[in-house]
């Protein structure tokens, strides 16, 4: 099996991960607030945690198969590290939502669409 595809691997655990952790950090947010499912509003905390973790699953849609695709039909290392950078950037989103000021959160947004283009401009070049 090509070391492409055990690279991938290691991007999409990390991430499925990352995202399995933005969920309990919600649920932990939704306890400490006391705010009933399937409610979606009430303290600022528990709504900038879920609203960080909604938005990365909805990234994760794209990056997953533009990971793989770029995989499989570039090939390298260089998908890897996007989506490395990918992880990273949803790291560096979650702690700036986190922020009073959510404008923070930009940083990270900016990185992760730089890392999606990446993985996008990947997979068309190795589907030519």
């Amino acid at each position: 099996m090509p070391l492409a595809y055990y690279l991938a691997a290691v991007d999409t655990i990390l991430a499925c991960l990352l995202t399995m952790a933005m969920g309990g950090w919600t649920g932990y947010q939704r306890g400490k607030h006391k705010i009933d499912a399937p409610a979606v509003v009430g303290h600022p905390q528990f709504e900038r945690a879920h609203r960080t973790h909604i938005n990365t699953v909805e990234n994760l849609v794209l990056m997953i198969p533009f990971l793989w695709i770029a995989s499989v039909f570039y090939g390298g290392q260089l998908p890897f590290w996007l989506g490395l950078v990918w992880v990273v950037s949803r790291i560096i989103y979650a702690i700036g939502y986190a922020q009073a000021n959510t404008q923070m959160r930009g940083p990270g947004a900016g990185l992760g669409f730089l890392a999606l283009l990446g993985l996008f401009a990947l997979s068309a070049i190795g589907l030519t």
